[in-house]
């Protein structure tokens, strides 16, 4: 292995990045350093975010630039306001003991005013934005015909996000004889265009392999039904006691949801999405890398350009349409030689999905059975008994309050001290989990062999009043014969239920009324909240269910007292509901 100072590195340099705790070279690192110091022609460098490409493209140009003269010599382009500020901050590191050097980031969101005072002034690094820079070119502050070095860092990201013209604009006024590096996780087909098109004698690095997840990574998959995401993913949280993660959803809406049901449910976590101001997001930011915040949900967009080291999962709160965000998702996790995981909650039509991204990844996903309250309680239980191991005891600090505290318990035995210590912090959780419903296992076995194994429920089965344990059974008077289904069960829980989600277990449809499961404490809300519900012209009747009555001839009843009534023409879906109540609830 070689060292910093074999392939190049000015001594200024080399002082400044031993201080920072840099010893050896990162593969990237030694492939494209010694490259742009020493060699003519381009780099194409395909790696994963936090394998150390900001040194290995800042060491060379902060080392080629001429520091008597106040003229922006390199440029380098990121996606997000917040990647434009990590690089400009490491320059500025790595720059400490060069004196007259000036790195300066511009983006959007921030004054440009000031920006154009500073460029005014003289910078000879320039970091941006696509979208600012392109308004500061066409005011006539930034001049780049002085450039010698363009880099295009995440230029799979800017793709996404749609700056191809604004790259295209900005490469049409550097110097035709510039060098120019290109890093990427992917190389879809537009960047290549780029590189086509822009690029000169292009040498191609790669670190791993193109188009594949990080070698450090443990893909890991849990199928669940839709309506079991939430608790599956509380669950594997609760399983992992020192998780750091992002959790990735689909859209703003889905984000704040679940950010919103973790902090509720006693969680460290905040959102991250495209709604928030800009103070919102730096703040949100900054709390999760002082790791205030252990788990951040957030959409890909918002988390872009977002470089947090040291996360221990990503989990995918559902897989993403395209293959390569999967791959970025997956890349924040395993960097710098460490292990990571990358997490997917899937329901089984995202099943052929996730071959899809095994087949391009080259990588097995291993399946596991989302973790039982039993194993969580006893995880907890440990990972306390590693803490008070492992904590530091100031002798002399502590050794003044004793003495009072010792003559005050010594009544305790060791066992007893020891069961009341941890019953103080794990009261909640035993609580919690104590009457937990399982999370059904969900079969993959093809259909065929699943149904010679598999006996149907018998009605008298179907038409059981008891629940499980921890559980209650509820009965509302809609069934099969009415088009009633399981969705539309769960989309009017979702609409006229207020507060915290229900979680629905075990679903009975009879021909003319449905019997349920929910957990006890929440037996009472969704009966007041399906009563009187109107389901297409008919009201809804619930109750907890009554082992005594005979529901098949209630159901009738009810039916014919409300056949009495002038009939609404039926559409066929059972889909459109309304609580006959002032004030739309807010939907769950």
């Amino acid at each position: 292995m070689k060292t910093f100072e074999e392939l190049g590195v000015r001594d200024d340099l080399l002082k400044a990045i031993h201080e920072l705790g840099f010893e050896n070279p990162m593969p990237v690192q030694e492939k494209v350093i010694p490259h742009l110091l020493n060699e003519d022609g381009d780099v194409i460098a395909l790696a994963q975010t936090g394998t150390g490409k900001t040194a290995a493209f800042g060491l060379p140009v902060l080392q080629r630039i001429d520091t008597s003269r106040d003229v922006p010599q390199a440029l380098i382009i990121a996606p997000t306001r917040e990647l434009c500020l990590q690089i400009g901050s490491d320059l500025a590191d790595f720059s400490k003991y060069i004196q007259g050097l000036k790195v300066l980031p511009v983006y959007g969101g921030s004054s440009i005013e000031s920006q154009i005072r500073a460029l005014r002034k003289g910078v000879q690094v320039i970091v941006a934005t696509p979208g600012r820079l392109i308004d500061l070119i066409n005011r006539g502050v930034v001049k780049l015909g002085d450039v010698h070095t363009v880099i295009l860092d995440e230029a799979d990201e800017m793709l996404n996000m749609g700056f191809v013209d604004d790259i295209n604009d900005i490469l049409s006024h550097v110097p035709e004889n510039r060098k120019m590096l290109l890093f990427s996780a992917t190389m879809p087909q537009e960047i290549a265009k780029i590189a086509a098109k822009y690029m000169h004698d292009p040498q191609e690095f790669v670190i791993g392999t193109k188009n594949t997840g990080a070698e450090n990574v443990r893909h890991i998959y849990y199928m669940v039904h839709a309506r079991d995401k939430y608790l599956a993913l509380k669950r594997i949280a609760d399983d992992t006691p020192n998780i750091y993660g992002i959790i990735f959803c689909r859209t703003r809406k889905e984000t704040q949801e679940i950010a919103d049901w973790l902090i509720q449910d006693g969680y460290n976590a905040d959102s991250l999405h495209g709604e928030l101001s800009q103070a919102q997001r730096d703040m949100v930011m900054k709390k999760f890398r002082d790791r205030v915040l252990r788990l951040l949900v957030a959409t890909d967009v918002a988390a872009r350009g977002l470089d947090v080291s040291d996360l221990t999962h990503v989990i995918n709160y559902g897989l993403p349409d395209d293959i390569a965000t999967y791959t970025h998702r997956s890349g924040r996790t395993g960097r710098a030689g460490k292990t990571g995981v990358s997490i997917a909650i899937i329901h089984s039509r995202e099943r052929g999905k996730l071959r899809d991204i095994e087949k391009r990844i080259g990588k097995t996903f291993e399946r596991k059975e989302v973790p039982t309250p039993a194993h969580i309680i006893e995880k907890q239980l440990y990972n306390l008994a590693d803490r008070i191991e492992r904590v530091k005891v100031d002798d002399e600090e502590i050794g003044k309050y004793l003495p009072g505290v010792m003559r005050k318990l010594e009544w305790l035995s060791e066992e007893d001290l020891l069961k009341r210590m941890l019953s103080l912090e794990f009261n909640r959780l035993l609580e919690y989990y104590k009457d937990a419903p399982e999370i059904d296992f969900i079969d993959e076995k093809p259909k065929k062999e699943r149904k010679e194994k598999e006996k149907p429920r018998s009605p008298e089965e179907k038409d059981r009043r008891t629940a499980d344990r921890g559980m209650a059974r509820i009965y509302v008077n809609a069934g099969k014969n009415d088009g009633f289904f399981a969705g539309n069960l769960i989309d009017i829980l979702n609409h006229v239920i207020q507060g915290p989600r229900i979680d629905v277990g075990r679903i009975d449809l009879m021909p003319g009324y449905s019997l349920f499961d929910v957990k006890k404490a929440d037996a009472r809300r969704v009966v007041d909240g399906l009563t009187g519900a109107d389901f297409v012209g008919s009201k809804l009747y619930a109750e907890i269910a009554d082992p005594e009555k005979d529901y098949s001839r209630a159901s009738s009843r009810r039916k014919s007292e409300g056949d009495k009534k002038p009939k609404k023409e039926k559409h066929g879906n059972f889909d459109k509901f309304k609580k006959k109540k002032k004030g739309a609830p807010k939907s769950r």
